[in-house]
């Protein structure tokens, strides 16, 4: 996914900062050697007493299996687009990893809630949506990670997000290490939609269906604008995807 402009449009309807979460001490030195591959679920019940920690490297892979594809939805929630992805992926028996913004989580607590209900899985994407997370401190990229992880977490009742996105893919290797410790793959992509670029449902679909080869995790987004586009491509891209054979899964944690 390409970078969507600075802080993006999020940075313009921050919510006021709450409390800083304490930051455990993060490991100074990286390591080019990431840990194996965790590809079992997490457990049935979504509450969790402690986090577990999970690798740091970057996953792609789906736990559905070698055809598996795994839909994941970014930058919400939103009032509007949210219900309607929510609805589309019910139609489809479709289970999928909402990328949220903690500000959106903070201002619409039902619509968290209502992914959770559905069986869907949340993944922090950051307070504010800054693209540029990988240029700036250790100590505001713990603020903006942590800080999100407590806003999804309150929003939902308590369920904590089991992935962390990168804004833009801005991962850092301190970032990395941080979102694993508190039990947060840090989650990338393989094909990206361009539906944040609003070039046309039959654009978006095109480009899944010639994309899907490389790789199992698709970007959509149900925030940031108008996505109607993104809601009528899902429509056509759920049911062509099983028609090819793809099974829905989450990505590996």
């Amino acid at each position: 996914m390409a970078r969507h402009g600075g802080r993006g449009w999020y940075g313009r309807v921050i919510a006021a900062a709450v409390g800083v979460t304490a930051v455990a001490a993060a490991t100074s030195v990286w390591s080019a050697q990431a840990g194996p591959v965790d590809e079992q679920q997490a457990a049935a019940s979504p509450h969790h007493s402690a986090p577990r920690t999970v690798p740091v490297s970057i996953a792609h892979a789906s736990d559905a299996g070698a055809h598996g594809v795994n839909i994941t939805i970014d930058d919400g929630p939103d009032p509007v687009w949210t219900p309607q992805v929510l609805q589309v992926l019910k139609e489809n028996g479709v289970k999928a990893t909402f990328c949220m913004v903690g500000t959106q989580a903070q201002a619409h607590p039902d619509l968290v809630k209502a992914v959770v209900a559905a069986g869907h899985r949340l993944c922090d994407h950051t307070v504010s949506h800054d693209t540029t997370m990988d240029k700036k401190a250790e100590a505001y990229q713990s603020k903006e990670i942590l800080d999100a992880a407590d806003m999804i977490t309150k929003a939902s009742g308590g369920v904590r997000p089991q992935y962390y996105r990168a804004p833009g893919g801005a991962f850092t290797p301190y970032s990395r290490h941080l979102a694993a410790k508190q039990g947060m793959r840090p989650l990338g992509w393989n094909v990206d939609s361009k539906d944040f670029e609003r070039p046309g449902t039959e654009a978006i679909v095109a480009t899944v269906r010639s994309e899907v080869p490389n790789g199992p995790t698709i970007l959509f987004h149900d925030a940031g604008g108008d996505r109607s586009q993104t809601v009528a491509a899902l429509r056509e891209c759920l049911p062509w995807l099983k028609q090819q054979g793809y099974s829905f899964g989450f990505p590996v944690r």
